[in-house]
């Protein structure tokens, strides 16, 4: 898959199709769309093209109810990447002058003059240009006067009845639930950051953590115990017991939650390093232990409860 620098790098002999969106944690839903765009040119000879945004326009238009985000940008070219169902990306910077552009002349910039397209395969929900203006029913007006046709996708439904969308996959890990998520992700939810110096409390406890700083746009889980996976500079995924929390045995106020990883049976230096760390399962939310001693046992349940799950 290419990373273009324009929009009309999308573009080639035999035309597009193009597929538009935040694509906010390529989760399954996303990858039932882009195999269907890639079977729909293949049938027509297109190649299969996307256009996505460096940022959620939420975060422009209402930044006061703007979503977390379940991808950086570059974990999201990565993981649409790794489905290898598209030729090329475009990364759209959406701005505030962005939102304002007419409906009708981003379709002409984005997908006539731009991508080239001959067809175009969105969500039937899908809303775009000045005050959400553009919907399909415009593109398909404007794809029978331009060349192009329009498909409208409507939401898919996982097993269960619940739907594939990266709102649902926030409400459950804002409710702990990293294993519904997980079923909707495709994968565990993964988080990125780098290892910073704590207070070395695990350390003092027996149980040194990594401590990770996730950048604040990165939608976290609810607070608690959970465990999970590690992945280091070395790239090797090591079994973890992750907690996320304010540490209330110690602390009677925090400002944050803090993110610590105990890598399980690994004894080397992990300071500075980018790290990624998954959820797998949740263990029990955070509690305040009325002494250390207590904690230490629980913590070692914790670790125990997580080598038996994860091996």
């Amino acid at each position: 898959m290419e990373i273009v620098d324009r929009l009309q790098g999308l573009r080639s002999e035999r035309g597009t199709a193009v597929t538009i969106g935040v694509y906010d944690g390529v989760h399954t839903g996303h990858r039932k769309v882009l195999e269907l765009l890639r079977e729909l040119a293949d049938a027509r000879q297109l190649d299969a093209v996307c256009v996505t945004f460096d940022r959620h326009p939420a975060e422009v238009v209402r930044p006061e109810s703007a979503p977390k985000l379940l991808t950086t940008l570059d974990q999201k070219l990565e993981l649409l990447a790794d489905t290898g169902l598209l030729d090329r990306v475009y990364v759209l910077h959406f701005d505030e002058m962005r939102s304002q552009e007419p409906a009708e002349e981003f379709v002409y910039e984005a997908f006539v003059d731009g991508a080239g397209a001959k067809l175009v395969v969105v969500g039937a929900d899908f809303h775009f240009g000045r005050g959400r203006g553009g919907n399909v029913a415009l593109l398909e007006r404007m794809g029978a006067e331009h060349g192009f046709a329009v498909v409208g996708l409507g939401l898919e439904a996982a097993p269960g009845g619940v739907v594939y969308s990266s709102t649902k996959i926030r409400e459950l890990l804002s409710e702990g639930d990293v294993a519904g998520a997980a079923a909707l992700l495709g994968r565990p939810h993964e988080v990125r950051g780098r290892v910073q110096v704590g207070d070395r409390r695990g350390r003092e406890l027996g149980f040194p953590t990594a401590n990770v700083a996730v950048p604040a746009r990165i939608c976290l889980p609810a607070d608690g115990i959970y465990a999970g996976t590690f992945l280091g500079a070395d790239m090797e995924e090591r079994t973890a017991a992750i907690s996320l929390g304010r540490r209330p045995t110690f602390y009677e106020h925090a400002d944050m939650s803090l993110l610590e990883a105990y890598v399980l049976d690994f004894d080397g230096d992990l300071y500075d390093q980018e790290v990624k760390v998954r959820f797998v399962e949740r263990l029990r939310g955070e509690e305040r232990f009325d002494s250390v001693e207590a904690l230490v046992e629980q913590m070692q349940r914790d670790v125990e409860d997580t080598r038996r799950l994860l091996g």
